[in-house]
């Protein structure tokens, strides 16, 4: 018997070192929760969370895997084929709002349209869980159109909603000039349905000539969107050479791109016409210089009372986790944490218990969970 315990011991993981860390919330611990990963995009916590501590979660390459009681699943099978290229590949994992009963997942992801082309694509799936989880019925119910070359700005987080319907946000695919163009959907946040048909309220249906599922544009590369605890949408998008944008778009708004921007062309060039136009949404806060922005999260938790309602930003070239400090729908200051420590940041979650997740996309990444130390 103390053979077999021994040997038990010898197969299961190792617990995680965790670091300690000052914040302005008092100490905190950040463990490696999920170690071993190819490129982590996004993720999301399934409803056995507490339980089995249920994870999807997305690798860029293209695998989708399933993080359960310690073990990390192999690819799913079921999963789209994608167009691993540039900032291109599997990119967002959303649970449909009815999830728990239906079992329907949301992808984002890079398709492949020709050799040289692509453009963000949306489908849904069911999970079926077991001892060798899988995907099944892989719907598309959404093309970006029209498709474009390059690896640039696919943008692609989904933000479900309780009504049923999906925020999907797109970049500009390296073309900016098309965001101010409605028949186009690039640089654009989409409001569809779950069968990917536009959202009945959405401000340019019917215009023959718009893209029906356009709720927002005028947007460069918004690779970060949450919901804040009035149910409104929050984005955080890339600027070029300065510029890194926190906006809240709404039905029908321009926000600007690349009309007005904070930013300068790489080369060091003016953008557009400067920082303001009549018509044209100010962000809610920008950084200047960029620190390469990426997955967004707002507080809602008590494990950090004193951050309720705050933004938690990943960055990529500043590789930190910024904490934006909000009063009402303003941003009244800024703390900056982990930097240089941990990597790329590439998205941010809040988990079901009030722990603040993150994942960092170097390779390999990983899952990161912080939470006050003990």
């Amino acid at each position: 018997m103390r053979h077999a315990l021994i040997l038990l011991a010898a197969l299961l993981p190792l617990p995680a070192a965790a670091e300690t860390f000052e914040t302005s919330a008092g100490p905190v611990e950040v463990t490696e929760a999920v170690p071993g990963l190819d490129q982590p995009w996004g993720f999301a916590f399934l409803p056995d969370f507490a339980e089995t501590g249920a994870i999807l979660i997305t690798e860029k390459p293209g695998a989708l895997r399933l993080w359960e009681n310690g073990r990390l699943s192999p690819p799913l099978e079921g999963a789209p084929e994608v167009r691993d290229s540039g900032q291109g590949g599997l990119l967002d994992v959303a649970l449909a709002h009815d999830f728990a009963e239906s079992g329907v997942v949301f992808l984002s992801y890079a398709g492949a349209d020709g050799v040289f082309s692509g453009r963000t694509e949306v489908a849904r799936a069911r999970l079926v869980r077991g001892p060798e989880p899988l995907l099944e019925d892989l719907t598309v119910i959404f093309r970006m159109e029209p498709s474009g070359a390059g690896g640039r700005h696919f943008g692609s987080r989904i933000v479900p909603m309780p009504d049923g319907s999906l925020f999907v946000t797109l970049g500009d695919r390296g073309d900016d000039e098309q965001a101010q163009n409605l028949a186009a959907h690039h640089g654009s946040v989409l409001r569809i349905m779950a069968d990917g048909s536009p959202y009945p309220g959405n401000p340019f249906l019917g215009r023959e000539d718009a893209q029906p599922e356009i709720w927002s544009y005028g947007h460069r590369n918004p690779q970060g969107a949450a919901l804040d605890e009035a149910g409104r949408l929050w984005t955080v998008e890339h600027g070029a050479r300065g510029g890194d944008e926190i906006n809240r778009p709404e039905a029908g708004v321009n926000h600007g791109w690349p009309v007005i921007s904070y930013g300068r062309q790489y080369s060091g060039g003016k953008i557009g016409e400067g920082t303001a136009k009549e018509g044209m949404a100010q962000p809610v806060f920008y950084w200047d210089p960029s620190i390469a922005p990426s997955g967004l999260a707002i507080y809602r938790g008590d494990l950090f009372p004193g951050w309720k309602g705050d933004l938690f930003v990943g960055a990529l070239k500043d590789q930190l986790l910024s904490r934006l400090e909000r009063e009402g729908d303003e941003i009244v200051g800024e703390e900056r944490l982990f930097a240089d420590v941990f990597g790329r940041i590439r998205d941010v979650r809040e988990a079901p218990d009030g722990s603040i997740w993150f994942a960092t996309d170097d390779s390999p990444g990983a899952l990161w969970r912080m939470a006050p130390a003990p």
